[in-house]
């Protein structure tokens, strides 16, 4: 995150050049400080198999936690900016079709590492995917 997504109003998150590349969308209103990010599948988030990719499930994962993560160090409203350190995904089902939805809470840490997990599901709820991660404060 660039300098200026320090200073935007709380809950609004930079656009960044993989989401509008994929085209999913991030929720930073969530007062408690989880963090949502939605995608409608298309036929370009589906892999040879016609489901959605895996990397795409990795990807909202990872932004959802990691937006998660954000807010809690910022503790004011604001972004801080973070680095993954790790991710570990479990895929559970597959969907081809529909809106997904991706929701990162915090765990645990502190000023400079936080863990954070996040899950997909589909419109009835069903988890698809899952992922704990560790984030890092990144340099100012």
């Amino acid at each position: 995150m660039s300098e200026a997504s320090k200073t935007l109003p709380p809950h609004e998150a930079p656009e960044s050049g993989a989401e509008l590349l994929v085209g999913y969308r991030i929720n930073l209103a969530d007062p408690s400080g989880l963090a949502t990010v939605t995608l409608d599948i298309d036929a370009k988030h589906r892999n040879r198999n016609g489901t959605l990719h895996g990397g795409i499930h990795a990807m909202m994962l990872d932004a959802a936690a990691g937006f998660a993560a954000s807010r809690f160090m910022a503790g004011d409203g604001l972004l801080v900016p973070v680095v993954t350190l790790s991710l570990t995904t479990n895929y559970v089902a597959a969907i081809a079709d529909g809106r997904v939805v991706a929701t990162g809470r915090v765990t645990g840490g502190g000023y400079k590492i936080v863990y954070a997990t996040a899950e997909i599901t589909d419109a009835g709820g069903q988890v698809l995917s899952s992922a704990s991660g560790v984030f890092k404060r990144a340099a100012k």
